[in-house]
């Protein structure tokens, strides 16, 4: 199994009501990320979304590269970046500048999309998403060689491309794909990436892990990555309560988005956890150690700032998190060799 990595995810969503400024609010994160990279996180994740009153990063390469610029060790990847709204050779080469900018830190995620207010703005059919997922795919693992190469589909024709510079790690930026129904998972097993599974386990999970089975690969030698959230604490009753109405705030976009998109309602079935682990740091590690080997998770990130609330009020959970639970479920998780 791949080494286990946890680390925490950002999405910059301030409510209009927050009192805080946008300015304000990247000034805390940078501050709190340098100080995650101290004592241990492994991840900073992104996700992308446009167009929300609430200001969700809509632009995550930029925040990646001014992380880069403060910290050492930590990785920086997406959860997702939207592959429709992002031109493919636009997207490699930045992702080749921010890979030289962070000394080969830099990973990528990628989903095609499902709110329809995205698409119309930015004048996109949804109809097309597919094309453009799986064009977007083919042409960043073109541009990830280092080759040069032409290239001519549906939506996207190059001739004679190089990206420049180059990307310092050997093949470019690891790839990562997300799914939440059977044919998502399928293109991740196609297309040969590592998997950011989400919805039903039955459709997402089970569907990858069984046609790599089948083609003679084995899921073991691939990152499964996903979003799950960690609140360490002595005291739910009373810590937990800012963080779930956070968190109801952040759900209500998603149900929003599934709303008017009619995907993600109505099936019923065992889900890929991604709901909040409260709980002090004996039922953290418990639960982590549970979930992470019945999905093969390699790659948990927790919201580090849930959206209204502030880095310091998050800072005394994930030193705990940090100090006390990643390093007991990494030995566990390393089995009878670390004990």
């Amino acid at each position: 199994m791949q080494p286990l990595r946890i680390g925490v995810a950002y999405d910059f969503r301030n409510p209009p009501d927050s009192g805080v400024s946008d300015r304000r609010l990247y000034e805390e994160v940078l501050d709190q990320v340098r100080w995650l990279d101290q004592i241990g996180a492994d991840l900073a994740w992104f996700t992308e979304h446009h167009f929300v009153d609430d200001g969700y990063l809509p632009s995550w390469v930029p925040v990646a590269g001014a992380m880069a610029g403060i910290t050492e060790r930590m990785r920086f990847g997406t959860d997702i970046c939207l592959m429709p709204f992002n031109h493919p050779i636009r997207l490699a080469e930045d992702l080749a500048v921010l890979d030289n900018l962070s000394g080969g830190r830099v990973e990528l995620g990628l989903g095609m999309g499902y709110a329809p207010h995205e698409f119309r703005g930015f004048g996109l059919p949804v109809s097309r998403r597919v094309s453009l997922m799986n064009e977007g795919i083919e042409v960043l693992k073109a541009c990830f060689t280092g080759e040069r190469f032409s290239f001519s589909g549906k939506r996207y024709r190059f001739e004679d491309v190089q990206i420049t510079p180059g990307y310092v790690q050997e093949g470019g930026p690891p790839l990562y794909v997300a799914a939440m129904s059977e044919a998502g998972a399928m293109r991740a097993a196609d297309y040969d990436t590592h998997f950011l599974p989400q919805g039903l386990k039955a459709r997402s999970y089970d569907t990858w892990a069984n046609a790599l089975v089948a083609s003679g690969r084995n899921p073991a030698d691939y990152r499964v990555g996903i979003i799950r959230s960690v609140l360490v604490t002595d005291d739910r009753e009373s810590d937990w309560q800012p963080v779930r109405a956070a968190e109801r705030y952040r759900m209500a976009l998603y149900q929003r988005f599934f709303e008017e998109s009619g995907e993600g309602l109505g099936e019923r079935g065992e889900p890929v956890p991604q709901t909040w682990i409260v709980g002090d740091a004996a039922h953290c590690v418990e639960t982590l150690v549970d979930f992470i080997r019945t999905f093969g998770i390699t790659d948990l990130v927790s919201m580090a700032v849930p959206p209204g609330m502030r880095a310091e009020q998050m800072n005394g959970s994930l030193e705990r998190l940090f100090r006390d639970v990643v390093p007991e479920v990494k030995r566990i998780i390393a089995g009878p060799s670390a004990d």
